[in-house]
């Protein structure tokens, strides 16, 4: 039996010219895609993940996938053009979100300014595209080498026997190339129908919470808040200053704390460099898969149903090690600190200056608890729900702040040690702890 399922022909002498090559991947191609429809995965979902390898490229995470996957979804919903009065809108509201902004918060408006700050959906996949490579390819780059690690090992145990050693050398070197090419493809195709998904309801380029922009600037999406605020009775001026007033907020505060955007990033990173692929457990849940499937049923569907129920449950997905799950703490109590300090600065900053303010706060959790963009991805890609309950502790910890300091006390806090998903129920308690006495003679 060949290594992987893979069946090429024996070559000769001569096997080692391009043609073959290529045909021996056409055909390695050929029995993948049937073993994901075996498995009850539809293939023609994914960008071709042999294109890249055939063109030489070594990316982790091809960045042409991303984007022409999220495009084809993207074309797929319909992306309407930006008009001259969408434009003004968004200007307009950006104008005075930055003014009422320069009271609730000491981070000062960005400086890209002057940037177009309304995009379309197409343009929002553009204008993001490079901040969305940055933060998730360390997960490409993981489990590449998990990949690499696991080949290694299968080489290694196959250069004990010299004959066979020297004969598989060639072979397992292009089906490592190929499978790393080809998983870096699949999460590229996945990621990239995730960020076509999110730009169908994000309104922002910082609705996500994750830094996409370099440098930071606000982005808002006009047909997007058309859609969101469809069904409410507000005039459109209070929805779209709520909505610049989140998206400025967010984006002064990536901007005037760069090491935020390093400390988010290195909790994907961490997560990453953990990924480990145990082949002893995914046979023990293939077999289990394998057990649910009664053959007396004559259902042939059956058993692709049976695998698709185990993918669906984590089958052929890296077990996290403590090391992870911590990354993932790390990351979600940060998404969930910069989304409640976004709520508090916007609640602040608009005071009583927006009559539907608690309407629209309330619109705003109700569609982040189910349909959030940050938890679309971050399900679809590290099986991360960072829960509505959470942001809401957040904003409820900055504003005790607020109200116990000052302003600028809440903001001086992002210059220093987070606090933890459990200290957001104490800040009174993590205040005290934060805090350097005057006289520091009594630690002597």
């Amino acid at each position: 039996m060949s290594p992987f399922g893979f069946t090429p022909d024996d070559g000769d002498e001569e096997n080692g010219k391009p043609e073959d090559l290529n045909a021996m991947m056409r055909q390695m191609q050929e029995q993948i895609q049937k073993q994901f429809e075996q498995l009850g995965i539809n293939p023609a979902g994914f960008v071709n993940p042999f294109a890249s390898f055939a063109q030489g490229s070594q990316d982790a995470l091809p960045q042409a996938v991303v984007r022409d996957t999220a495009k084809k979804f993207v074309q797929a919903q319909g992306s309407q053009p930006l008009g001259t009065k969408d434009v003004t809108v968004v200007d307009n509201a950006f104008e005075i979100a930055d003014l009422w902004l320069n009271e609730a918060t000491v981070f000062p408006a960005t400086s890209g300014t002057s940037s177009q700050r309304s995009v379309s959906r197409l343009d929002w996949v553009d204008e993001t595209l490079a901040g969305w490579q940055a933060t998730m390819e360390p997960l490409a780059t993981g489990l590449s080498s998990a990949i690499s690690s696991l080949l290694d090992d299968a080489m290694a145990q196959q250069s004990q026997d010299v004959d066979s050693g020297e004969a598989m050398a060639g072979p397992m070197g292009a089906i490592a190339g190929l499978l790393r090419t080809f998983i870096g493809s699949l999460i590229a195709t996945q990621l990239g129908q995730a960020i076509g998904g999110i730009s169908a309801t994000a309104t922002g380029a910082h609705d996500v919470g994750l830094p996409l922009l370099d440098p930071a600037r606000p982005l808002l999406i006009p047909e997007n808040i058309e859609k969101w605020s469809q069904d409410l009775e507000i005039p459109k001026t209070e929805i779209y200053l709520f909505h610049a007033l989140r998206e400025a907020a967010v984006a002064r505060l990536f901007e005037s704390n760069p090491w935020l955007v390093s400390y988010i990033r290195s909790a994907i990173v961490d997560y990453g460099r953990g990924i480990h692929i145990d082949m002893e457990a995914i046979q023990r849940q293939a077999e289990e898969a394998m057990q649910n499937f009664d053959p007396s049923q004559g259902n042939p569907e059956s058993t692709e149903n049976s695998f698709t129920i185990a993918l669906n449950n984590g089958i052929f997905t890296p077990e996290e090690t403590p090391a992870q799950r911590a990354a993932l703490s790390k990351l979600e109590t940060a998404l969930a600190l910069v989304d409640g300090w976004a709520d508090e600065v916007t609640t602040l900053a608009a005071g009583e200056r927006l009559p539907a303010l608690a309407q629209l706060r309330e619109m705003n959790r109700r569609q982040r608890a189910t349909s959030a963009p940050s938890q679309q991805l971050f399900k679809t890609l590290l099986g991360l729900e960072v829960t509505p309950k959470l942001a809401r502790e957040a904003s409820a910890f900055w504003q005790k702040v607020r109200e116990s300091k000052d302003v600028a006390a809440r903001d001086q806090i992002w210059s220093g040690i987070l606090p933890s998903a459990e200290e957001l129920l104490e800040a009174e308690k993590f205040l005290m702890s934060s805090e350097i006495p005057d006289d520091l003679s009594g630690l002597l």
